[in-house]
């Protein structure tokens, strides 16, 4: 036992007093501090450039996911340079990713396929940050598009990440995409009322509102005749931002202008015969 310690404590004794393990140790130092302080600039570097000038020319959407494009791209040559500091070969990593395209390739099907997806998306543009979409059985506003996925916030604030494949390849609906919406407003109304008097009550309703547009004018229809009540809807137009105000402005003016001149609003009702 004695000797096993002798003997290893002369292997570290050489080693220490060997010139060439501090300078194996220096390098191994300097690559590391090259490597964090590369990565700090990167992240600076890439900030800097999507708030450049040059990338001002292009939309948000373009600059967010060619931001994330740039830095991951700087951030392997950050790490390849200090992998050639410490003393690893380059040339090697060159021949492992040759080697491997192709398996990686095929185990990254799905991160291909967003990756492609988040081109389309940035190229075809058929939203861009800001917008509110629903897709894929889930809506929020778009907050960030990056390489893999984007990014929606619900409207309570909930964080939904989508793949950019599916997004490429699935119906989006886009609801930020025109200036104006069509808001209808559906109302049931008692076979008894008068039709004449409820349509007037709604377009007196739709006056009050400056936020509705008087061009193109607000409209009221009869859409159905069902089991309880007549189905009245009142369509106006409004600026996309006020959509959801009005919406519900307009539910709570009509019931009380309903209730204030006799326009009932009748409750699920069934005949039932007795056949003795």
């Amino acid at each position: 036992m004695a000797e096993f310690f002798r003997s290893l404590w002369d292997n570290i004794y050489t080693a220490l007093t060997n010139p060439a393990t501090y300078r194996f140790l220096g390098r191994i130092l300097l690559g590391v501090l090259v490597i964090i302080i590369g990565c700090k600039i990167v992240k600076k570097v890439s900030k800097k450039l999507v708030n450049s000038r040059v990338m001002g020319r292009f939309s948000m959407t373009v600059r967010t996911f060619l931001g994330h494009l740039i830095s991951i791209a700087l951030y392997i040559v950050v790490c390849l340079f200090g992998a050639s500091i410490i003393g690893f070969d380059i040339s090697v990593f060159g021949s492992l990713i040759a080697s491997a395209g192709l398996t990686i390739g095929l185990a990254m099907q799905g991160s291909l396929s967003n990756i492609a997806g988040g081109v389309m998306v940035v190229g075809l543009k058929p939203f861009e940050v800001g917008d509110y979409i629903e897709s894929n059985g889930v809506s929020g506003t778009v907050t960030d598009i990056a390489i893999f996925y984007t990014t929606l916030t619900t409207p309570d604030n909930k964080k939904i990440v989508v793949p950019n494949g599916a997004l490429s390849n699935s119906v989006i609906v886009n609801y930020s995409a025109n200036d104006t919406r069509r808001l209808d407003l559906t109302f049931g109304i008692s076979y008894n009322t008068d039709l004449d008097l409820a349509k007037k009550v709604l377009l007196s309703c739709a006056k009050l509102d400056e936020r509705i547009f008087t061009d193109p004018a607000p409209v009221v229809y009869i859409t159905e005749h069902a089991d309880s009540a007549v189905m009245v809807q009142l369509r106006v137009w409004v600026r996309n931002e006020n959509y959801w105000d009005v919406n519900f402005a307009m539910i709570e003016q009509v019931k009380r202008s309903f209730d204030q001149l006799g326009v009932e609003i009748p409750f699920p009702q069934m005949d039932v015969h007795l056949i003795k």
